[in-house]
């Protein structure tokens, strides 16, 4: 897998397409500079059921889980998602906005959605992630450092760091400094 990941044109190799509606122009200005790291599972804690495909292309039936009534009418988005097998999904290009991080500032900065890349882990604040989830991430980052030279290490940073007290994903099951320690 690490060979045959490349970036062209905002695509990622080896990441099944599904294109979401739910992106926008990124502004003019818009640099891509930094990385947010997500996590999703629909309902919370099961997966590999389909929903976040479903909830990312607005084809979620919000009547086949308790869960998902809060989920009506929300346009979500992101660029990609890591399956637990360590598959990835394509939903928004890299070029395009993928809206993922909602409320956001970082380093001064308000609408992270703007200038970052979103990607989500399929998992939960309370469950470790697999090793799978961990060798892709660590592949894809490396190709998106390369591809965007202005996302360095501490500009990698989780949906908590950019929406405090709003958000707390990935969580603290997410090992930080294994992941990071892979990327040198």
């Amino acid at each position: 897998m690490h060979n045959e990941l490349e970036i062209t044109d905002g695509m990622v190799s080896l990441a099944r397409q599904l294109p979401s509606p739910n992106f926008s122009e990124r502004p003019d200005d818009g640099i891509i500079d930094t990385l947010i790291i997500h996590n999703i599972s629909l309902p919370p804690g099961k997966f590999g059921t389909g929903f976040v495909d479903q909830l990312f292309c607005n084809d979620l039936d919000c009547s086949k889980h308790e869960y998902f009534a809060q989920l009506e009418g929300v346009k979500v988005s992101a660029h990609l998602l890591v399956e637990r097998s360590g598959a990835m999904v394509q939903y928004v290009s890299l070029d395009k906005k993928a809206w993922h991080a909602g409320e956001s500032e970082f380093k001064g900065r308000r609408f992270c959605n703007d200038f970052s890349i979103g990607v989500e882990l399929e998992g939960t604040d309370f469950e470790p992630f697999t090793n799978e989830q961990y060798e892709t991430l660590a592949s894809l980052t490396k190709e998106l450092v390369k591809h965007y030279p202005k996302i360095t290490l501490d500009r990698i940073v989780g949906h908590s760091d950019v929406a405090p007290g709003r958000k707390t994903d990935p969580g603290p099951c997410f090992d930080w400094q294994f992941y990071k320690s892979s990327l040198e």
